[in-house]
């Protein structure tokens, strides 16, 4: 016999064994009949049936039932409905299914396998975070498969990697201290000063600029009045020369006149 703590308690006659099981509140439970004298346990035998169900309907869990999936696309397949069907894959590969995908050729597209060949590599670039290529891609008669199967260290890796993504972004930034605060506030008051400092620099040459233009232009109005003197004076001294020539013209033709008047009076005797 088995005691409820899995020590052996050895051979016990029956009534006995009920006796002990009964003083413990369990039941006597026979566990190996076939064995010669047969084994007996003290346990709790609805807690015993509880966990075996439980173990049970864990292990009906933990068994997938694998279906293969099929996709079927065309060599002239459209983006839109590449996408689609992609889409479609990736579930079927994330639910743990596989998934055969078939390229279909008809008439002359036969001529052109690559073409079917672009495409299953382009799915299975897609799918890269929830499988991989099982069955590389093959030509069957006028059909081009390929067989993509869960990969599920891909899975782990790439929920991983989204959910660092997502605490990352929920990670509130965290909040300045006061000797960080105050050392802005000083860097801002500093700032203003030296924009200050500069616009009343700017302010002063303005100022300068402005007394340096003013002091040209009346540099300019004296030089100007200077030339219009000079020019005064010349247009004076001009005119004296003008009447001096006269005077000297009107002295001219006086004496000229004067020597004709004395010549008269010899001509006629």
């Amino acid at each position: 016999m088995v005691g409820p703590d899995g020590a052996q308690i050895g051979i016990t006659p029956l009534p006995e064994a009920l006796r002990m099981a009964q003083e413990l509140e369990l039941d006597l439970v026979e566990v190996a009949d076939k064995a010669n004298p047969p084994v007996c346990r003290i346990m709790d035998y609805g807690k015993y049936k509880y966990e075996a169900a439980q173990r049970a309907k864990e292990s009906r869990k933990k068994s997938t039932n694998v279906v293969v999936k099929e996709m079927k696309y065309r060599p002239k397949i459209g983006a839109g409905d590449f996408g689609t069907k992609t889409k479609k894959v990736e579930q079927f590969l994330s639910e743990g299914h596989k998934v055969k995908v078939t390229i279909m050729f008809r008439g002359r597209e036969m001529q052109h396998p690559e073409l079917g060949r672009k495409i299953l590599d382009q799915v299975a670039a897609a799918v890269t975070e929830v499988a991989k290529v099982e069955v590389y891609p093959k030509l069957d008669g006028r059909n081009m498969t390929m067989m993509l199967g869960p990969d599920k260290k891909a899975q782990a890796a790439a929920e991983k990697r989204r959910s660092n993504e997502d605490s990352e972004a929920a990670t509130p930034s965290s909040a300045p201290s006061l000797q960080e605060v105050f050392l802005e506030a000083v860097e801002a008051v500093e700032a203003v000063e030296a924009v200050e400092a500069v616009e009343a620099v700017e302010a002063v040459e303005a100022v300068e600029a402005v007394e340096a233009v003013e002091a040209v232009e009346v540099v300019e109005v004296v030089e100007v009045v200077e030339v219009v003197e000079v020019v005064e004076v010349v247009e004076v001294v001009e005119v004296v020369e003008v009447v001096e020539v006269v005077e000297v013209i009107e002295d001219s033709i006086e004496m000229v006149v004067s020597e004709a008047v004395a010549e008269e009076p010899t001509a006629e005797t």
